[in-house]
């Protein structure tokens, strides 16, 4: 079992395409032996400290293993809507992790 945790930083009036490109990508990870666990978009409050921009998004999700998060990386569906994410998208951080 994988965990991803992502960051998104959406562009400003860009946040419509971005939610159009997640209603897609966002099922998707079911296909693949995923799911997603939590997904935030946090307030200047529930911050405590920072030392990086706020993001618009945090995504934990999990995959049974790191092929199926690969397959998911690679289903063409999704490729197919990439050009929302680009468009909507100024930056990503992307950490990967196991349960301890």
């Amino acid at each position: 079992m994988i965990f991803i945790t992502q960051l998104i930083y959406v562009i400003e009036g860009q946040e419509a395409v971005f939610d159009q490109f997640e209603s897609i990508a966002i099922p998707t990870i079911l296909q693949y032996n995923g799911r997603l666990l939590l997904r935030v978009r946090p307030d200047d409050q529930a911050i405590i400290e920072q030392h990086i921009d706020k993001p618009y998004e945090i995504h934990l999700v999990e995959f049974d293993s790191e092929q199926d998060f690969k397959n998911f990386m690679q289903d063409e569906e999704r490729k197919k809507f990439l050009h929302l994410k680009e468009q909507s998208i100024k930056a990503t951080i992307l950490v990967q992790g196991i349960r301890l």
